[in-house]
């Protein structure tokens, strides 16, 4: 069988480009988009991260602020500091990167965000509208999924898709996109766990299987059927003897289902390209709604 590569950047260049006379209107308008990101402590993955999202923005005609703050600073001037950004009117969109140092209360930092600018959709606000069935900014990496779904015309209504992972940010919004009577969605979905047992048991049914569990090549031939869908959400660093000192691969084991997969996102260049690319179309939206 012939395995579809599912690339992100043809789909992430459609969508900017859908984007730009939204963005250039807005600018018509003295209205440019911005998105302020709050990165806390000096975590290198995090710094590599933001810097991405930061060139994206300024690359697409929109702005974007990174805020670095001390490592130890207290939870009460962090949630002081989202207040304000809050309630600047040129701010639309705002970004707290993850992990937090311990310290600080994850919950309770997310929670200050104001709704109408959390555009990584993780606000207890957002997150009851998705599962409602209403949803408003939706987690950056699950819609960006969706999109590839959509782009390449892979059927999802009616099929069994299995996810494996359960995190707040990728498997518990996708189960709730997926399984909901959306155009991209309407589909029976399984997830799978840590306190899942036999989880082969599960992804031998998959027509579409999400891999999100941040476990190198975890997922190989002996856990998929033929003609599977294939999503790898996963982006782990693996040392070798390259300049950089490792590389990145996914939670899939991509040689090994070569061949038995119908497609799959590769990694990197699949789903990752989509997760900035989706922070940007929710800013550009949020930003769009303080025009009266």
């Amino acid at each position: 069988m012939d395995t579809l590569l599912l690339k992100g950047l043809p789909v992430s260049q459609n969508i900017k480009l859908s984007l730009k006379k939204e963005i250039d209107s807005l600018r018509n308008k003295n209205v440019i988009p911005t998105l302020s990101a709050v990165l806390v402590g000096n975590d290198p993955a995090s710094q590599i991260y933001v810097n991405s999202k930061h060139k994206t923005f300024i690359n697409n005609n929109c702005k974007s602020t990174v805020h670095k703050l001390d490592e130890h600073i207290p939870e009460n001037e962090l949630i002081d500091f989202i207040y304000s950004l809050n309630n600047d009117s040129d701010v639309h969109g705002i970004l707290v990167q993850l992990p937090l140092p311990k310290h600080l209360n994850e919950e309770k930092v997310l929670e200050a965000i104001d709704a109408r600018k959390d555009v990584d959709g993780i606000h207890p606000l957002n997150v009851g509208k998705l599962l409602r069935g209403i949803p408003d900014f939706i987690s950056c990496t699950p819609a960006g999924c969706l999109e590839i779904l959509k782009y390449y015309n892979i059927p999802v209504q009616s099929r069994h898709v299995v996810i494996v992972g359960r995190s707040n940010i990728v498997g518990k919004p996708l189960m709730a996109l997926l399984s909901q009577k959306f155009k991209i969605g309407n589909s029976t979905v399984t997830i799978c766990h840590t306190g899942t047992k036999d989880i082969k048991a599960y992804t031998m049914q998959a027509d579409i299987l999400i891999a999100a569990i941040g476990n190198p090549n975890y997922i190989d031939a002996n856990m998929v059927k033929q003609g599977v869908d294939i999503l790898d959400v996963g982006i782990n660093r693996i040392k070798d003897d390259s300049e950089k000192g490792y590389k990145i691969i996914g939670d899939v084991d991509y040689d090994s289902v070569f061949g038995i997969a119908n497609s799959i996102t590769p990694v990197p260049g699949g789903v990752g390209p989509m997760t900035i690319t989706m922070l940007l179309n929710n800013t550009v939206k949020a930003a769009g709604r303080t025009i009266s």
